[in-house]
């Protein structure tokens, strides 16, 4: 199993905030307009999945098949030719801190491992860095 993880980061909102947003698959409308056009596009989603485009993948869908309350949400890949699956993990640092990493694992065979581990990582810092800044008491 390959696993990629992003970087730590602190956000300054309550732990329940956080979860309530990312739990919930519509508020990803949110972090569309950060996420440019040329690499991902035709975002589609609901409350437990989405779905978008990839021009060197096709079309990429994720549900979510395991919430937490304030602690955990899991997403798991579909239509693709390898499994992925994410997990957002939260920790309550203080009552307006939250610690958040993402997790991505799948089971990549040593070539496409060899293929997608760069654009795995920048793509998990970036969704990241982009989940980290949300106004989360304001959505």
């Amino acid at each position: 199993m390959t696993e990629f993880a992003s970087e730590v980061k602190v956000i300054p909102h309550k732990d329940s905030d956080v979860f309530r947003v990312l739990s919930d698959l519509r508020n990803l409308e949110l972090i569309k307009g950060m996420i440019p056009e040329d690499k991902i596009k035709d975002f589609n989603f609901d409350n437990d999945s989405v779905s978008f485009t990839v021009d060197s993948i096709g079309k990429v869908a994720f549900e979510v098949t395991d919430r937490q309350p304030d602690n955990l949400v899991v997403f798991k890949s579909l239509r693709l030719p390898f499994d992925i699956v994410m997990e957002l993990h939260l920790l309550s640092l203080k009552e307006k801190e939250t610690e958040f990493s993402m997790q991505v694992k799948s089971n990549l065979n040593p070539f496409m491992r060899g293929l997608v581990e760069k654009p795995m990582r920048e793509a998990i810092e970036r969704i990241s860095e982009a989940l980290a800044n949300l106004p989360y008491d304001r959505i």
